[in-house]
């Protein structure tokens, strides 16, 4: 039940930007920027960590949405399950996503506690600082959705649990300036 009595209890993130849509634009241009312009992690990459970080918090708008969306890029919805309830080194993702993965979990659940080791452990996977940088970034951003959903009550939508065909590809060939504007949030 959403926390905003102006909204209804069938309300998702379009009602939510439409009630506040101070910042709408510039947060889905930051979006863009960092989910779908080029970078050392691909885009399944950065939608993995999306949906990974949001089940770490427990969003589970945030974690639905982007669990799809990372299926959408080929990756394996049990997988993200597998993530978020083993861990990195229990699951069955490449082996070099491991230390990246651990670092963005460290960060979302301690931030303060967040070491050079757990750095140094990323580029020996043969990444580099951008894609470090990448990671966190993504982690940021949905650290920031996350309490954003949250405090607003948003529940998931029904399809995020089991996405159509159609309803993958669309999440493929879009992007999220695109979805604002097909919402009508944004100009």
């Amino acid at each position: 039940m959403p926390r905003y009595p102006s909204l209804k209890d069938d309300d998702y993130l379009e009602a939510l930007f439409r009630r506040f849509p101070r910042g709408v634009k510039p947060l889905l241009e930051l979006h863009d920027a960092l989910m779908r312009e080029p970078s050392e992690l691909d885009v399944a990459t950065r939608e993995l960590i999306a949906a990974y970080v949001s089940g770490l918090n427990a969003c589970r708008f945030c974690f639905g949405a982007h669990k799809a969306m990372a299926q959408a890029f080929g990756v394996n919805a049990e997988l993200i399950d597998q993530l978020v309830v083993s861990g990195p080194r229990y699951s069955d993702i490449d082996p070099k996503l491991v230390p990246l993965l651990e670092h963005v979990r460290q960060i979302t659940q301690a931030p303060g506690d967040t070491t050079d080791a757990s750095a140094k452990a990323v580029y020996e996977a043969g990444w580099s600082e951008d894609a470090l940088y990448d990671a966190v970034a993504v982690a940021a951003l949905y650290a920031y959705m996350n309490r954003i959903l949250d405090g607003a009550g948003i529940e998931p939508k029904p399809m995020f649990g089991n996405p159509s065909e159609d309803e993958l590809k669309a999440r493929r060939e879009g992007d999220y300036t695109g979805w604002g504007r097909k919402a009508g949030l944004i100009d």
